[in-house]
């Protein structure tokens, strides 16, 4: 089969899943969209919301559609990074035997990841950056697909620890979800209030996913397409010539080359959704924001003047 043909039954059992996904989650159609993105990439995604917007829910609905193993962990201050990655026991024979934590799954929902240590926190490096964890010496490589999905209260910042930039860096999207419209929250309050089961049905198989990750992969790009990309991500470093004053006024710290590959990566699943057989400028825009939003450090007069990440973002585009 052709990768034409393959990107049209992409964009066919895209729509199915989105269909599968609205029987639970109502609304919410740029988080939604986001999630699939960091499924076909490969990458992992922040969602950020206030309690009640169904952060978890799509988390889970989205397992359930794709017909991957599920673990959630919630993330709490006396969460030890064993309890996330296991731990080794001495057995009846004395023997010390490897028990597999939570990480050992095809999606792992880091519930509330900012209310943990950063010592737990960092427990979650090496697998969403190499898809293999370190244990007692021993390495063990997790199951394809794997994909963190973390989510984090923007509101109530007491007894939480900021994630490191370094860890920040390794989500392909930060996913801000907002209140639904009125008529959208009828729905919900409708919905959940009833005795109706809601069966969803899987759309997708861990082969089918893997597959569409390496089809996306060979998707050509035009080298202006890719260019543009990248100089977006420089445009956000303040050290460069070609940074506008905005950047080089409020920024303390701008993308790194992550950000340059995800959005070329991203670009190309976006396209590929939408019919493409390869990206555009347009797409690239797209995505942006999604990938650079968190990856940019304002500094304090930033933060005095009430300028915001995407006030920076649409200056450089």
């Amino acid at each position: 089969m052709s990768d034409v043909i393959k990107i049209n039954d992409l964009v066919k059992n895209i729509e199915v899943l989105k269909k599968e996904i609205s029987k639970v989650i109502i609304g919410q159609h740029n988080a939604v969209n986001h999630v699939l993105l960091s499924v076909l990439c490969g990458g992992h995604s922040l969602l950020i919301g206030v309690p009640g917007l169904a952060k978890t829910l799509l988390v889970n609905t989205v397992a359930k559609t794709l017909g991957l193993d599920f673990k959630r962990i919630q993330f709490t201050p006396d969460l030890m990074p064993s309890d996330i990655l296991g731990s080794e026991i001495l057995d009846e024979n004395r023997h010390f035997k490897f028990i597999k934590g939570p990480i050992f799954s095809n999606i792992i929902l880091a519930d509330e990841i900012n209310r943990t240590p950063p010592k737990t926190q960092a427990a979650l490096l090496e697998a969403m950056e190499e898809k293999s964890v370190t244990v007692a010496g021993h390495h063990f490589i997790l199951d394809l697909p794997f994909f963190v999905l973390a989510t984090q209260n923007p509101i109530e910042q007491e007894g939480t620890y900021p994630l490191p930039e370094a860890q920040l860096d390794r989500f392909m999207f930060s996913i801000y979800m907002d209140y639904p419209s009125f008529e959208e929250e009828i729905l919900v309050a409708k919905r959940t209030t009833s005795d109706e089961l809601i069966v969803v049905n899987s759309v997708f198989s861990s082969q089918d996913i893997i597959e569409y990750q390496h089809l996306i992969r060979r998707i050509p790009i035009a080298d202006n397409v890719v260019e543009y990309a990248v100089r977006l991500a420089t445009k956000t470093r303040p050290n460069e010539n070609s940074a506008p004053d905005i950047v080089k006024n409020y920024i303390d710290w701008g993308a790194g080359p992550r950000a340059s590959q995800n959005l070329v990566l991203a670009a190309k699943a976006y396209g590929a959704i939408h019919g493409k057989y390869s990206p555009d400028i347009e797409d690239v825009q797209a995505v942006a924001y999604g990938i650079l939003h968190h990856r940019i450090v304002k500094n304090y007069k930033a933060e005095a003047e009430g300028v915001t990440e995407s006030q920076i973002i649409k200056s450089i585009f």
